[in-house]
């Protein structure tokens, strides 16, 4: 063989030994960036622990803070006010009756038609509607003449089966899922805001007077018969609870600092942002989509929880949903399998995590109404109305709630209290505090 031939075959051999060489060290660093996504995983999955001794803790630590909210104004995070309900629906109101529930991201507008003891509620219509971002961070004035004109496009609505009474204002219940010092059965001032709103000319005003304003703004005769409030139990905080590095980091850039932590770990607001920023930090330390952070993968809460729910449901063998959402969502393509089921184990550290800790706060509550135990003779059930759509089509998490209550309470007591999904339970519960607490009780039905 000639010196060139030889020579040739030399830097052919050098050259494969050199790609050969760059191949092993990719596959070493590929394999380091793997290795470092699974312990951020593994670590992640460590701090959201929740055994049951600890979720025990958190349902005692829930039932302290009630007492303390009872014992004194402003001695709990949580907001135990009084109701000023001194009627509760008899069974024998009728007549037409008009509902709101304002409670978060979206309100609903109900109309219930009551028949009295023979025919309960004959029938009953409602409608969802979804607040822009920028009227959540507005002014009053904008928030309330938004609602009311909804409610006037709902009422305008009215078909065949509802049946005002004539010459009667329709009547309304109003169900204001956030902190407010209630004053009487129909009115009462906004604490603070909660979940996403930020709009201060309202704090420290009549809820009620606000809606009232803005429905004499836009011509409709309706009045507010009753405020119906809630303890805020996502304002609940304990050392119990286990907080992460991205929950801190959620809160921090959250609206409301420091508030609502409860909320924050189990509502259908945030789960999905928790994925994301776990997410975030994977193509960030690890390289987890590729050399660069994906763009849209930084904008918060891009990543909502029914989509996460949706990769979690993912049941099809090479998780083609998991695909789906990445592409479409976040322009994320062509990533491997075991990278969309490590995805989807983040989905259920973070909807497993939240739905026990809810069962621990079902429990609290349970615990403080002495329903927790089984009493000789006392065959009474308990009932836990459940709304809202994280429960009715997050299933996993429904499922996994269910579950550990079940595990909290013991076979014994779990056969007591029935857990079940209450369809506009809030809505429904506000339209019959406005029949029994209406201005026409006195006069009698025609």
């Amino acid at each position: 063989m000639g010196k060139v031939a030889v020579g040739a075959a030399v830097v052919g051999a050098a050259t494969v030994c050199a790609a050969a060489a760059l191949v092993v060290r990719h596959r070493m660093i590929s394999s380091g960036k793997w290795a470092r996504a699974l312990a951020i995983v593994k670590e992640f999955d460590d701090n959201c622990s929740t055994p049951i001794g600890k979720l025990r803790q958190v349902a005692d630590a829930m039932t302290v803070e009630m007492h303390a909210g009872l014992a004194s104004e402003g001695g709990s995070k949580l907001k135990m006010l009084i109701s000023y309900v001194d009627n509760l629906p008899t069974g024998d109101e009728k007549g037409l009756f008009y509902a709101l529930d304002l409670g978060g991201t979206n309100f609903r507008v109900l109309r219930v038609q009551l028949g009295g003891k023979d025919h309960h509620v004959v029938r009953q219509e409602f409608d969802e509607v979804s607040i822009p971002p920028d009227v959540m961070t507005g002014s009053s004035e904008g928030l309330f003449d938004f609602i009311a004109a909804a409610l006037a496009k709902f009422v305008s609505e009215e078909g065949e089966g509802f049946h005002p009474a004539p010459g009667r204002q329709r009547e309304l219940g109003f169900t204001f899922s956030f902190p407010v010092k209630q004053l009487s059965i129909s009115s009462g001032t906004l604490i603070k805001w909660t979940k996403g709103f930020s709009i201060e000319d309202t704090v420290g005003q009549d809820v009620v007077g606000e809606l009232t304003k803005a429905l004499e703004r836009i011509g409709l005769d309706m009045r507010v018969t009753a405020l119906v409030i809630n303890m805020e139990w996502g304002n609940f905080r304990s050392s119990h609870l286990p907080l992460t590095e991205y929950d801190q980091a959620l809160d921090s850039d959250s609206l409301n600092p420091g508030e609502q932590i409860f909320e924050k770990l189990i509502s259908g607001m945030y789960l999905g942002d928790i994925v994301r920023r776990v997410l975030c930090k994977l193509a960030e330390e690890a390289e987890f989509f590729g050399d660069t952070v994906p763009p849209k993968l930084k904008i918060p809460f891009i990543l909502r929880t029914p989509d996460m729910s949706a990769m979690h449901h993912d049941t099809s063998p090479d998780l083609k949903k998991v695909a789906s959402k990445l592409k479409d969502l976040l322009e994320i393509s062509n990533t491997s399998l075991k990278t969309r089921k490590t995805i989807v184990e983040i989905c259920d550290i973070v909807a497993t995590r939240g739905a026990r800790l809810s069962a621990a706060g079902i429990l609290g509550i349970l615990k403080k109404l002495g329903r927790d135990t089984v009493k000789l003779g006392d065959k009474q059930k308990s009932v836990v109305a459940l709304d809202g759509g994280l429960y009715e089509h997050y299933t996993k998490f429904r499922v996994s709630m269910e579950k550990s209550l079940t595990e909290l309470l013991g076979e014994e007591v779990s056969a007591n209290i029935l857990v079940e999904h209450s369809n506009d339970g809030s809505g429904i519960g506000a339209a019959l505090l406005a029949a029994s607490h209406s201005q026409y009780l006195e006069v009698e039905e025609p």
